[in-house]
């Protein structure tokens, strides 16, 4: 079984009756004029190799969906909603995720559509998983700064450094930590929306985060400053298991949600996912 993912990009703009398609599905397709609103689309379809071309689907009908069937359907929705002054909220992206999910779902032979993801902005995304259909997915990226320094004090100093190498330096080293925190939220098929209705909001979510995991770790030595590393040592394994213990618990009375995984990365190379 093979994982195909394919990003499709297209701008809309919400006050023109036509878009102009362009050429360049790089940036975007349709193009977008002016100040558009820029989308991104991820498909990821699940199956096996054709043995005469070597695909699982050719990339080419995916960016030909998405733009027959899916396009026209966000822009649709997106103008109508602009030109009445209406917002756009994470009940309306859950609908239009739900149709382009059917719109698209019998349009690649024997192979299965297993995720959808709408990238809102370069660091949030909504997500929809054909493990878990009746759900939706929300997350968002981070940044925190922090030193640390990796050490056993049953090992001898030869052994801490054949074990950690440089990050096991006396005075410890920093990083430029970037987590994800995702939460996910029941649908509920008989009102045909998210459950509690729209109440989801991004500054209530980012607030959680904040003031129960960043503000405990930014700008902080983690051996030092944070309890719970004093004699556990602040891998990104255990920063991430740590951030979930504080974020578990905490979305469900002001978001309707629950805490779905927590990714830590240290590096642009190096990173942890912690699903609890």
């Amino acid at each position: 079984m093979m994982i195909l993912a394919r990003q499709v990009r297209f701008s809309i703009n919400p006050f023109l009756s036509e878009e102009i398609q362009g050429s360049n599905s790089f940036a975007s397709k349709p193009a977008g004029e002016g100040l558009a609103i820029f989308l991104e689309l991820s498909v990821e379809l699940a199956g096996s190799v054709e043995p005469t071309t070597g695909f699982v689907v050719n990339v080419t009908d995916i960016d030909r969906n998405v733009r027959q069937f899916v396009v026209p359907i966000f822009a649709e929705r997106i103008r109508a909603d602009f030109q009445q002054a209406k917002h756009i909220g994470l009940y309306v992206i859950a609908e239009l995720l739900r149709s382009a999910w059917g719109q698209l779902a019998d349009k690649f032979g024997t192979a299965r559509l297993s995720k959808l993801s709408w990238k809102l902005n370069p660091f949030r995304e909504v997500t929809m998983d054909s493990q878990e259909s009746n759900m939706i997915y929300f997350s968002e990226k981070f940044e925190f700064a922090a030193t640390h320094k990796l050490w056993n004090d049953e090992f001898s100093e030869q052994r801490n450094f054949e074990v950690f190498g440089r990050c096991a330096n006396p005075t410890g080293h920093g990083h430029n930590y970037v987590v994800e925190v995702a939460i996910k939220k029941s649908l509920d098929p008989a009102r045909d929306g998210l459950i509690g209705g729209n109440n989801f909001c991004i500054g209530d979510f980012e607030k959680i985060v904040d003031d129960e995991f960043i503000k405990l770790v930014d700008h902080k030595n983690l051996n030092v400053d944070v309890a719970e590393f004093e004699k556990t040592n602040p891998t990104v394994e255990n920063i991430a298991a740590f951030a979930w213990n504080k974020l578990a618990g905490k979305f469900g009375p002001a978001l309707g949600g629950s805490l779905h995984c927590v990714t830590i990365w240290e590096t642009d190379r190096t990173y942890c996912s912690y699903y609890g």
